[in-house]
């Protein structure tokens, strides 16, 4: 089986890192930029239990030149979903064969683009619950826990063993969609922690930037009732009634968190990390999401909109809200 990983950010650096360090021969397609950093420091992968593994420099297959992964049996799609189409298109000239491709990426709507597309291939569908940070020096850590989704497929029995072989659980399901909303429910906080420039783990321990997760989750969850879409279930508490707890007094919230979150003090959301790099955000693939499903419901998500516009303003003037000024703004929509 030939395994390639499509985009060696945070995530695809992790998850290809730990299928090396589980013997196995992986390409990654990358960046310059991550191409030197690599070569430079090797991939060191971590995680919240302590698990720990570098791997050196002369041990990864890394290439800028998309042709590594024209033989490959599968790719995992890692980019930004701003560069879903522009790889796709790259994909379309270069595959030799049929080839399955499984989307670990941001958002609903990056499948679609693959499958529109590369409509000779096999596009699956595929959801990371974990946060992964990316510490420097070319070294990546997940920091909370979760197993990884794919869309059911009879072909991905090999992948499975990889995984599991990598420490690192996998589950098949047939319902990706549910999976999908349930998740990008949790991400909703990506927009709020890369506001307030915290760690997640400080950011979540203060009550008014819970509240502005409870906000933007109650409406997307009001939108998804509307469309009859139930999210699946991720975490040991059903995804409505979480808005509920998140509203909770600190010591409250406290007490009942360490059963809902397993988050140790390096995590940190992506899109925070994008904000302090100057680097365009995925947030029109996470809070859009809300915002494209009211439009397809002839509704509106007042609140998800304004998070979007925030993100957006600090994407070109930095700029670190409190708890109390970014509730205030979303309470007076």
């Amino acid at each position: 089986m030939k395994i390639c990983i499509y985009g060696a950010g945070s995530i695809g650096c992790y998850l290809g890192g730990r299928l090396v360090a589980a013997d196995y021969d992986i390409n990654f397609i990358v960046r310059p930029k991550i191409q030197q950093e690599l070569q430079t420091y090797g991939l060191t992968v971590s995680d919240y239990t302590g698990f720990k593994q570098t791997i050196t420099a002369n041990k990864l297959k890394m290439s800028i030149d998309p042709n590594v992964a024209a033989d490959a049996d599968i790719i995992l799609v890692c980019v930004k979903s701003a560069s879903t189409e522009l790889v796709a298109f790259e994909l379309k000239d270069i595959l030799k064969k049929k080839t399955i491709i499984i989307s670990f990426q941001n958002g609903l709507s990056n499948v679609g683009i693959l499958k529109r597309i590369l409509i000779d291939h096999t596009i699956l569908e595929g959801m990371v619950p974990f946060n992964v940070a990316a510490l420097g020096n070319g070294r990546f850590h997940q920091g909370t826990d979760g197993a990884l989704y794919v869309k059911s497929h009879e072909q991905l029995a090999e992948l499975v063993l990889a995984f599991q072989k990598a420490k690192l659980e996998i589950q098949l399901e047939q319902d990706m969609q549910a999976v999908q909303w349930a998740k990008l429910l949790l991400n909703l906080n990506n927009s709020i922690n890369a506001l307030s420039q915290l760690p997640l783990k400080q950011e979540l321990s203060i009550r008014e930037y819970r509240q502005c997760l409870a906000l933007a989750q109650l409406e997307t969850l009001n939108l998804l009732k509307i469309a009859k879409i139930k999210p699946a279930k991720l975490t040991p508490i059903p995804a409505q009634f979480i808005p509920k707890i998140l509203k909770l007094p600190n010591v409250v919230f406290k007490i009942i968190s360490k059963k809902m979150l397993v988050i140790d003090p390096l995590a940190r959301s992506s899109m925070a990390d994008d904000l302090m790099a100057g680097r365009k955000t995925e947030i029109d693939w996470i809070n859009g999401e809300v915002v494209n499903l009211a439009r397809q419901l002839n509704l509106t998500a007042p609140i998800n909109q304004k998070l979007i516009e925030l993100v957006k303003q600090a994407e070109s003037e930095p700029k670190v809200w409190t708890g109390i000024k970014l509730k205030a703004q979303l309470t007076q929509l």
